[in-house]
């Protein structure tokens, strides 16, 4: 049976998951913890990497190679670029970019490096069920470009520009790290972001209040796609 990988980039994002875990186990690694245990009759494991695309490679790494998963699931918050996204819409990727990925002064298209992809783009499968499950729950999902990146974009021109340069609807800060590992690694995987904000500092909201929220939210669906996993 394979192990099913949870990841957020927040604490907050996965404890709601963590609470239904059957048997669990925590386990020490690398300055994290990462909780084995099982839902629904799968072996999962879950962890939050913290924010940016280092720790999210590092976590996607280990959740791989040193826990043996072969299936991953994202779940966090975006901000949105694409106006049809409203803060609380659920965002699937189909395909992920690094926004500041910039070796252009040697010929190379931003977001590129020689080796690699602008876009790597998710699992078909993965993407066909979530949809699945959002119909299911009678929840409106859209679907698109994610660009990551390491800073938190609050300059409208810049939101413009990765609009302009990368097609992209939404704005974080892990996907793309974590697309690139599983895509190298071999490894399904999924990406789900609930948008908090518009990416340009306008949202007059308690983001507290809303990742709590939207946590229970994600996981939810996040764990009802695990139950509908194969093996």
């Amino acid at each position: 049976m394979s192990k099913i990988a949870i990841l957020g980039a927040m604490e907050e994002e996965i404890e709601p998951i963590i609470a239904k875990l059957e048997g669990k186990k925590e386990h020490k690694y690398a300055n994290n913890t990462y909780y084995e245990g099982r839902y629904a009759g799968k072996e999962v494991v879950v962890a939050y990497s913290k924010i940016g695309k280092v720790f999210a490679s590092l976590t996607a790494a280990t959740l791989i190679e040193r826990f043996g998963c072969e299936k991953l699931l994202f779940s966090g918050v975006a901000g949105a670029i694409n106006p049809q996204l409203q803060i609380g819409d659920l965002i699937i990727a189909d395909k992920l970019c690094q926004h500041d990925l910039d070796i252009t002064a040697f010929g190379h298209p931003d977001g590129f490096v020689p080796g690699g992809a602008v876009f790597v783009p998710t699992t078909d499968t993965l993407v066909t069920l979530g949809r699945e499950v959002a119909k299911q729950k009678g929840i409106t999902v859209k679907s698109g470009t994610i660009a990551t990146g390491d800073q938190f974009i609050a300059d409208p021109e810049r939101k413009a520009w990765i609009e302009k340069t990368f097609n992209a609807d939404a704005l974080e800060m892990e996907g793309a790290s974590v697309a690139v590992v599983c895509d190298a690694l071999g490894v399904e995987f999924f990406i789900l972001r609930a948008i908090s904000d518009a990416a340009d500092m306008g949202a007059n909201f308690d983001f507290d209040a809303f990742l709590e929220k939207s946590a229970k939210v994600s996981a939810d669906f996040i764990l009802e796609m695990v139950q509908k996993l194969d093996g």
